[in-house]
């Protein structure tokens, strides 16, 4: 079915037909109702191609993600089927393409291969060549994280620092004195991950100001790796207590290596964080945690890339997320586990 068929029913001519679709040219409201009944009797649907030519787009969004060699977390999964899922609903199509490594070549043809209409960028860096490409380029983008002065760019993010400060001061109203940070890769921090730098900032801020002593360590996002760390910290250092982590991909390891260790959560040992839902719930027993909203922030994203594909020039916006801590039954006073 095409719009010359359309018109011919309707007894209207093929421009007539493609100012209804369009909206470009007003149509007296008697007309504009015939050639819609055509279309909703034959359950005509412009064709996608044609009709992005026309507006001269393409009526894709790139989605630039972390490389296939690097499994990602539950949280990154979360994102990209927030963003795919907000995506459809505004009838858009979203190109997934990865970035860093040997991928670098895949992201250039994002930015110069007019392939998409804007850009959804995952996993920022403090410093981030991407995000520089990209505003150089003039191709709209929105970020899910930010860069260390991330001003001039439209974004995203939750507030790791505050909240994991906000997790030390609750382990300190407990009376835990001696609290470890579980940090995410020591590739990711290396490189300038966003969020483990906020995370440390946040943490070693709270632990001075309330007195405590603290311990960073860095883990893979696997349950293995959650476990030999959490195992090589009971071993060097007995004297924690409690444990923040923005690793959810690390807390079924770290519960195995409490629970080797015979120490109960949260009777013997505290645990906190910021994960996902899921994850949080999933944890035994559930996991006090501030709860990141994936599903809101993907559909956010997607709403702030829409307003500055369809105004380039306005000014970018920005949404940080600082959910509340959900008080759960991983934590608990401290308790004294020296013998007798």
């Amino acid at each position: 079915m095409n719009i010359g068929e359309i018109a011919q029913r309707a007894g209207v001519s093929r421009s007539t037909v493609s100012y209804v679709l369009s909206g470009k040219r007003a149509v007296s409201e008697a007309t504009r109702r015939r050639i819609q009944a055509v279309i909703d009797e034959l359950d005509y649907r412009p064709n996608a191609s044609a009709r992005a030519l026309k507006e001269g787009r393409t009526r894709t969004l790139g989605l630039v993600i972390p490389p296939a060699s690097q499994r990602l977390t539950d949280m990154q999964l979360g994102f990209v089927a927030s963003v795919v899922e907000a995506a459809a609903r505004h009838d858009l199509d979203v190109l997934l393409s990865p970035s860093g490594g040997d991928h670098d070549r895949s992201f250039e043809r994002i930015v110069t291969g007019r392939r998409v209409d804007g850009v959804v960028l995952m996993e920022i860096r403090l410093t981030d060549e991407r995000v520089t490409r990209l505003a150089r380029a003039g191709l709209p983008f929105v970020t899910i994280g930010r860069t260390a002065e991330p001003h001039g760019m439209s974004w995203i993010d939750v507030d790791y620092a505050g909240l994991t400060a906000r997790c030390v001061h609750h382990l300190a109203d407990l009376g835990h004195r001696h609290v470890a940070l579980v940090n995410r890769s020591a590739e990711l921090v290396a490189a300038g991950y966003g969020p483990s730098h906020r995370a440390l900032a946040g943490f070693q801020a709270a632990v001075a100001e309330r007195g405590l002593t603290g311990v960073e360590v860095c883990c893979g996002d696997d349950a293995a790796s959650g476990e030999t760390v959490t195992a090589q910290l009971l071993a060097r250092h007995p004297d924690v207590t409690a444990v923040v982590t923005i690793n959810e991909a690390a807390l079924p390891g770290v519960q195995r290596a409490l629970a080797s260790a015979g120490l109960g959560v949260p009777g013997d040992f505290s645990v906190t964080g910021v994960a996902a839902r899921h994850w949080a719930e999933d944890f035994h027993p559930p996991l006090t945690a501030a709860d990141v909203p994936t599903v809101d922030m993907g559909a956010e994203a997607v709403a702030l890339l829409l307003e500055s594909i369809a105004a380039p020039g306005g000014a970018p916006r920005h949404l940080l997320h600082s959910p509340p801590i959900s008080l759960r039954s991983s934590t608990g006073p401290v308790r004294d586990r020296r013998p007798g």
